[in-house]
């Protein structure tokens, strides 16, 4: 599981020029799932975005988490991130997962997010669209479950 995490002052998410889901101040997760994820990826990544400390502290350090802060995440689904081009020019998504079983894990992410008592919105599994991000920083972090980098 791959997940592009941004730090940001506000973000929303439109499906067919419809908003379906906006945050104030918090963390933009672009959400990428490999095809053999599992809970104990979903755990790592979940526990990684939550406790990531990215936000400033009384003396401007970047020493706070979102937990710690209070502030709300936007996911949105991302295969892309999945996406290989070692060889050519057209990336291959075999990585990633199937239908079926992102859309599981990433109902599970939204869900064990929300039993932690953060406020999360989400753009649509699957659907073609537009992501409005304000970076903060900015600052943008790349975590992998595999450690991958």
């Amino acid at each position: 599981m791959r997940a592009v995490v941004q730090r940001v002052k506000k973000s929303k998410v439109t499906v067919e020029k419809k908003v379906v889901g906006e945050i104030s101040k918090g963390l933009m997760v672009l959400l990428g799932i490999e095809a053999h994820d599992s809970e104990e990826d979903l755990n790592y990544i979940i526990k990684k975005v939550t406790k990531l400390r990215v936000f400033d502290d009384e003396e401007g350090i970047m020493n706070k988490s979102l937990i710690d802060c209070g502030y709300e995440l936007l996911v949105v689904s991302q295969f892309t991130l999945y996406g290989d081009v070692r060889k050519g020019n057209r990336p291959s998504y075999t990585r990633a997962a199937k239908f079926e079983d992102g859309i599981d894990l990433y109902e599970k992410f939204i869900k064990k997010v929300q039993n932690l008592g953060i406020k999360v919105s989400h753009g649509e599994y699957g659907a073609d669209m537009d992501v409005d991000i304000l970076n903060d920083g900015p600052v943008t972090i790349l975590l992998d479950s595999n450690k991958e980098f």
